[in-house]
C-alpha cells in the first residue's frame, strides 16, 4: 500500500471512530437516565438487566487555581498544607523557555527529562 491509500483508510477509520465514540456516548446517556443516576455522586455503582450487570464509576473534574490556591492558604496560614493536601505539576512554558537566557535554562534542563511522543496524524482529503 501506498500512502495515498493508507491516508484514504485512515480517514473512513478516523470517520468510523469517531462515530462510534458519538453512539457510544449516546448509550451511556441513555443508561444514566434509565439508571437514574446522580451526576453530583462519585464512587462506583453496580446494576444489573437481564443477563448483564452494569459497573458505573462516577467521577468529578477538578482544577485547582494554582495562583488563587497560594494566596488563599497564606492568608489562613494553611501553606504548610498545600504540599499534602495538592500535587503540583510543573509545566513549561516554551516560549518564554526559548527566550530565556542559556545561564538559566542550562540550569534548570537538569530537572526535565524529554522523550519523544507517538505522533498523532490529521489528515483531510485535498480540495480539488
Amino acid at each position: 500500500m501506498d500512502a495515498q491509500s493508507l491516508s484514504i483508510d485512515w480517514i473512513a477509520a478516523k470517520q468510523a471512530e469517531e462515530e462510534a465514540i458519538a453512539y457510544r456516548r449516546e448509550i451511556e446517556d441513555l443508561l444514566a437516565k434509565e439508571l437514574v443516576l446522580n451526576p453530583a455522586s462519585e464512587g462506583t455503582a453496580n446494576f444489573e438487566a437481564g443477563e448483564y450487570a452494569i459497573k458505573v464509576t462516577s467521577r468529578m473534574n477538578r482544577k485547582v487555581d494554582s495562583d488563587k490556591l497560594q494566596e488563599i492558604a497564606a492568608e489562613a496560614g494553611l501553606s504548610d498544607h498545600l504540599s499534602t493536601l495538592f500535587r503540583w505539576k510543573p509545566e513549561i512554558n516554551m516560549t518564554k523557555w526559548k527566550s530565556s537566557s542559556n545561564n538559566i535554562t542550562d540550569v534548570l534542563s537538569a530537572a526535565i527529562t524529554t522523550t519523544p511522543g507517538r505522533p498523532s496524524f490529521s489528515i483531510t482529503k485535498k480540495e480539488q
